[in-house]
């Protein structure tokens, strides 16, 4: 039977079973990560991406941990392949992190095995992770001071971690002299091979029950359905072009000047293109983005909105395309440093796209996210007696809302679209030498609407030991970068964060160095999410329980919903709840 006569006859019921198996392959490298990872970043953040590669290099499946990583896998792997072309073995094992070669940032480290079948590649078993460090002269692979990618961090080209199954131990040891936390690198490399390694046997158990081209018959039926499925939610937008602006808080350099991500979608009947050819230069420092960082953004604002009941695959990014115009902002020339493209510039381009989205179809999109804003941090532990390296992703904020929902409480940051897990905190003190002392919504933090934004929290932590680095980053500590609603509805407050040092109160700033030492108190008090419609067509119960509960004070029930409560009884004054909604019988204001 030809590869034609077996697409013509494939049944539906067999492309189910393969297309879901080939998830599970996926979600198996994914837990192999989990269970075997040394690093917490892997083993409770989960901050990483598994994807599974037919051939031709067209992405077939994957699991999206930490989704605005999903639309760089393809620009890794394809690199990899046109580095070593004819050169590529059973049992190589592939290594990259350099953003100029199809990476996006370099702490994320992608590791790709090919899987062969009767001396043929058939897929490619991939992982790509966020590494403890990847050394340079900043906290855990974050830099804001770099003004190049040298200092940011030791560049891999792809190249063999492993050729024909043997270690190139050169190239390991080599990697593993420029970072500052060695061990867990070099156990978190090992996790991501044994993970890969795991794909490779149960991608070659598929290819012996079904064989490969029965396998590439069922992927293109799957290829075929998500483009299906993206052109006709495309179809149903407005055609036309429609236009959004986002600013990044500045770039750890030239920290009085904001930097703005411009887009706009030009929508044509079943394709939607992403022009980012009006965005602002280069930065100098470190917030500039790749186009694999671009593009993969673009894709997750979009797969988030009117796309998200859209499979993302090769089939479905047919639809779509991306320009950024080179030594832009969205698409930084090297050697620009770049390790805070998935954080500042991913939210700025996210948020763009949105507003833009928001013009075509403002009920289909979400009120801002709140972005992060929290340090990195890195020293010794007298605890373990180890070096650690720590991101503190205990500090979330909240979701936007949507037309019809509230938003989601400390979700945090839109990039990772709720995948980002908090540590326990007291496993959190086990392995690090902090000790916190408050976790909890932070009042008020939350965009008022009619559908209120997710709550922000407010996190704060001593430090147990000296010497202590920090560079803290993200953005959305300015109202101009605060979380926007939509529809009527309110901005959050931006973020707010503090160092006490005894007596001395420091405002913390994002993209910037600090020393911590033992006694230092870290507080940050992060954004809600954006709330969506006018605020005073809330229902009054609903105000009233978010008072109960703690979350809106009585003054902002009063001011931003035009709900009277008695501070004392927490009563609704039904009265003048109604002259401040209705103000001499009109209308809610």
């Amino acid at each position: 039977m030809n590869a034609a006569s077996t697409i013509a006859t494939i049944d539906p019921i067999r492309v189910s079973v393969i297309d879901n198996r080939l998830d599970a392959i996926c979600r198996e490298i994914g837990l192999t990560m989990l269970r075997t990872s040394r690093s917490p970043i892997f083993s409770e953040a989960r901050d990483f991406v598994t994807g599974i590669f037919d051939r031709d290099l067209r992405l077939v499946a994957q699991t999206a941990y930490i989704p605005v990583l999903m639309g760089a896998l393809p620009y890794a792997i394809r690199s990899i392949a046109a580095t070593f072309a004819d050169d590529i073995r059973e049992g190589d094992v592939f290594i990259l992190n350099d953003p100029y070669r199809g990476n996006n940032h370099p702490p994320d480290i992608t590791i790709a095995k090919p899987v062969f079948w009767q001396g043929q590649i058939e897929f490619w078993s991939v992982s790509k992770g966020h590494h403890a460090d990847v050394g340079g002269s900043g906290v855990a692979g974050y830099n804001p001071g770099a003004r190049s990618i040298w200092e940011e961090c030791i560049r891999i080209p792809p190249a063999k971690l492993y050729a024909a199954g043997q270690l190139n131990r050169a190239l390991l040891d080599t990697i593993l002299l420029n970072v500052h936390l060695p061990f867990l690198v070099e156990g978190d490399l090992h996790c991501q091979v044994g993970a890969v390694t795991i794909g490779e046997r149960n991608l070659q158990a598929l290819l012996g029950k079904y064989g490969p081209q029965l396998l590439q018959a069922a992927i293109g039926q799957i290829f075929a359905a998500a483009e299906r499925q993206m052109r006709a939610v495309i179809r149903g937008l407005p055609n036309g072009e429609f236009s959004g602006a986002r600013c990044i808080d500045h770039d750890g350099i030239n920290k009085d000047q904001m930097i703005t991500v411009r887009v706009t979608l030009r929508i044509e009947d079943e394709a939607i293109t992403f022009d980012f050819s009006a965005s602002d230069p280069q930065a100098v420092g470190y917030v500039n983005s790749t186009l694999p960082n671009t593009a993969s953004s673009a894709f997750l604002a979009l797969f988030m909105s009117v796309g998200s009941g859209v499979r993302c695959n090769e089939g479905s990014l047919r639809a779509l395309r991306v320009l950024a115009p080179p030594g832009s902002i969205v698409n930084a020339n090297e050697p620009a440093p770049v390790t805070g493209c998935t954080i500042a510039a991913a939210q700025a381009i996210i948020e763009a796209v949105w507003l833009a989205l928001a013009e075509a179809v403002p009920e289909q999109v979400d009120a801002c996210w709140a972005r992060w804003c929290a340090p990195a941090t890195m020293g010794f532990n007298p605890r373990t007696g180890r070096f650690f390296g720590d991101i503190h992703f205990m500090s979330k904020g909240g979701a936007g809302a949507a037309y019809g929902f509230d938003g989601w409480d400390h979700l945090g940051t839109v990039i990772c679209a709720g995948g980002l897990r908090s540590p326990d905190p007291e496993l959190h003190e086990l392995v690090t030498p902090y000790t916190v002392l408050q976790y909890e919504f932070r009042p008020d933090s939350a965009g008022a609407g009619q559908w209120r934004g997710g709550m922000g929290t407010i996190y704060r932590w001593r430090v147990d030991a000296d010497n202590i680095a920090a560079a803290n980053f993200g953005g959305g500590n300015r109202p101009e970068t605060a979380p926007f609603g939509l529809a009527g509805g309110k901005a959050a407050p931006p973020h707010e964060l503090y160092l006490r040092k005894g007596d001395q109160i420091i405002d913390v700033d994002t993209e910037s160095f600090y020393s911590l030492a033992a006694g230092d108190i870290f507080e940050i008090y992060q954004s809600g999410g954006g709330g969506y419609g006018d605020p005073r067509r809330r229902p009054v119960e609903s105000v009233r329980d978010d008072v109960l509960d703690g979350l809106v004070s009585v003054e902002r029930a009063r001011l931003d919903y035009g709900v009277s409560i008695d501070p004392d009884t927490l009563a609704v004054d039904a009265a003048e709840t109604a002259q401040l909604r209705h103000p001499a019988g009109g209308s809610p204001r």
